[in-house]
């Protein structure tokens, strides 16, 4: 399962990658255990964000402590208003489901595909809004996010790859 699968109609999508000379296994697993530490401008936006304090660890593992919830194996999902400063998430809905006005509905993965004698380390970002009042307070918040959250993608990106090819 992936994005596409929680999440296959969206308002705002983003997708950032970096080829790793890894098997993909290995170069999913490097992505997974990639932390904060390894990236550290991941840790300062955890913290600007205010949600809570930027946890320690993985990124995959930070994500789940900030809201994000295990969608299957390859996809974190989350039910919120990222907009406001306290999240509003809503962790015990039924993500595929849900159309309650006034969120929005956020799915990650995480993927590694075979590219020649490497693998393309991918993830991609979808975002759902559910009504028009929710589309422009998002819009808003993306036009300031959008640029830290790809590169603290990109980055975490490199750190895996770096991980994964030591």
């Amino acid at each position: 399962m992936t994005v596409t699968d929680a999440l296959p109609a969206y308002h705002h999508r983003e997708r950032h990658s970096v080829r790793v000379d890894a098997t993909p296994e290995a170069a999913l697993a490097a992505a997974r255990a990639t932390r904060l530490e390894d990236v550290p401008l991941a840790s300062i936006l955890f913290r600007l964000r205010g949600l809570r304090a930027a946890p320690r660890g993985p990124i995959w593992t930070s994500l789940q402590a900030q809201g994000f919830r295990l969608h299957d194996p390859e996809t974190l999902v989350l039910i919120g208003r990222p907009w406001s400063p306290r999240g509003g998430t809503r962790a015990d809905e039924d993500f595929v489901h849900f159309t309650e006005p006034g969120y929005a509905k956020l799915a990650m993965d995480l993927r590694a595909l075979p590219d020649g004698d490497g693998a393309l380390l991918e993830t991609e970002t979808r975002v759902f809004l559910t009504d028009a009042p929710s589309r422009r307070r998002f819009a808003a918040y993306w036009l300031v996010i959008r640029p830290f959250s790809g590169l603290t993608r990109r980055l975490w990106l490199r750190a895996a790859k770096r991980r994964a090819e030591r």
